[in-house]
């Protein structure tokens, strides 16, 4: 490494495989491989290490305890990563934070004296409710020396709404982790977790990734799933995967599990709870499955779908701003109305019913998925750092 490239360090709030921990690890191995000294800063259990092995050093601050309010949580968590940034004096030229808790954070230490240059990904703004919460995002939007997106929508919304001139780094995909053939027997296995008896039981079998979340817009996918159950024999089965955030959304997950009954749905059988997936059996689900339905109402990019695509997986997804971005309805994915079950149902049935469609699809998905790469992100993000 020359001595022009600076000292990095990604900050992140968890060692949990969510969307923008993902994105940092992917980024942060990306960085190295370019030359870039990086150093990954989490928050979690120090003795648990992340969801997956890691090729870059990293460091892991304590979680405070659980607090059952989310303000006290968020609060909690910034002081945590606060004296843990703190206790690194000035091994980092720039600290670049995912998330606005370590933004925050980090904002703190460097107002206290320390050298860095502070720099924000914004992926997406979350829907907090309570003023102390919408006022420290806002900071965390406005504090950092330089602020990075993934998108256009959201270099548009912090434009308008933060008065906040943003930079567009586009997100990666590691496409030949999903890419990756698995054999009849692994697929029959993988399937009969899923409920379908023997692997091989007929039924189609949709995937999705997120939990049971507002977000991700699962209560109309479930209302989806209930209206094609009751109009036709071949209704297909749900496989979610996920459900750790720092948001509490237990309340959310038992209404809209609680309704399955009344809808004519069976949690096991209709709809089948994965949890939180091994980080070396994830992408062997994409494999397994026979469609990804992805409705969310509200994302900063949408990574997920990219792997969807690298798998061959027919995708099915909401038409929210961002995804247009970079899919094309009918050619990448299937794009239905954001929030409408009846127009979710029908995309969804249309990779029941049209064959051509989905071998459409199918061949377009690693075309797609070979214009993100990692190597080209961190091409874009040592740019801003050098700058």
């Amino acid at each position: 490494m020359t001595e022009s490239l600076p000292r990095v360090a990604l900050t992140t709030y968890s060692i949990k495989p969510r969307g923008g921990v993902v994105h940092t690890l992917e980024l942060a191995e990306a960085l190295q491989d370019a030359g870039i000294d990086v150093t990954v800063i989490a928050m979690g259990e120090p003795d648990a290490g992340f969801f997956r092995d890691l090729a870059v050093p990293y460091e892991i601050v304590p979680t405070p305890e659980w607090r059952d309010s989310l303000e006290d949580r968020v609060f909690s968590w910034i002081d945590a990563m606060e004296a843990g940034l703190k206790a690194m004096g000035d091994r980092f030229d720039i600290v670049h934070s995912q998330d606005c808790i370590s933004a925050r954070a980090a904002a703190r230490v460097r107002d206290a004296g320390a050298s860095f240059k502070l720099i924000r990904t914004v992926h997406h703004v979350d829907d907090f409710t309570t003023e102390a919460l919408i006022n420290c995002q806002k900071q965390a939007i406005l504090e950092p020396d330089e602020v990075l997106v993934v998108s256009k929508l959201w270099q548009d919304i912090l434009r308008k709404d933060y008065g906040v001139e943003a930079k567009i780094v586009t997100n990666g995909v590691r496409a030949e982790r999903f890419a990756q053939e698995i054999t009849a027997d692994r697929r029959s296995d993988l399937r009969s977790r899923a409920g379908l008896v023997n692997g091989s039981s007929g039924r189609f079998m949709y995937l999705t990734v997120g939990g049971i979340e507002p977000r991700k817009g699962s209560r109309h996918l479930i209302d989806a799933l209930a209206k094609l159950k009751s109009e036709r024999d071949d209704a297909p089965v749900l496989a979610v995967i996920g459900g750790h955030s720092f948001q509490d959304y237990r309340a959310y997950r038992e209404d809209v599990l609680g309704s399955l009954p009344d809808l004519g749905l069976e949690l096991g059988k209709d709809v089948v709870l994965l949890g939180t997936i091994d980080d070396e059996e994830f992408p062997q689900w994409f494999s397994a499955a026979d469609g990804f339905v992805f409705p969310s109402v509200n994302e900063g990019w949408g990574l997920v779908i990219l792997e969807a695509a690298s798998a061959s997986l027919p995708v099915v997804a909401s038409d929210i701003d961002v995804f247009h971005e970079f899919l094309k309805h009918d050619q990448d994915a299937i794009l239905t109305r954001t929030a409408d079950v009846d127009s979710l149902a029908s995309g969804m049935a249309r990779l029941l019913d049209e064959p051509d469609t989905v071998d459409r699809l199918t061949a377009n998905g690693p075309e797609l998925a070979a214009r993100y790469s990692w190597s080209n992100t961190a091409r874009q993000h040592i740019s801003v750092y050098t700058t």
